[in-house]
């Protein structure tokens, strides 16, 4: 599985903003991720991978943007499950 199929599956599933503040990748895919940053570093990344690398960076991105979001509505409506 791609490291950021994870995210995918994860936002796909439907989700709070407690379940979203609380996702983590996995060990597994933040090593994908290590690999493949050291892989660009030493120059070695293949064109397949650099589209993996940049796809999960993309993702990432938009999942802190939501993170800070959900800390506005956590702050908003401190009741847990008043979101839903």
């Amino acid at each position: 599985m791609k490291a950021y199929d994870e995210l995918i599956d994860f936002i796909a599933s439907g989700t709070s903003p407690e379940s979203l503040l609380g996702f983590k990748p996995s060990a597994e895919s933040q090593e994908r991720v290590r690999e493949l940053v050291q892989r660009e570093k030493d120059e070695i990344i293949t064109t397949q991978e650099r589209q993996e690398l940049d796809d999960y960076l993309q993702l990432e991105h938009l999942m802190r943007m939501a993170k800070a979001r959900a800390h506005r509505y956590a702050a908003r409506y401190p009741e847990p499950g008043l979101f839903a």
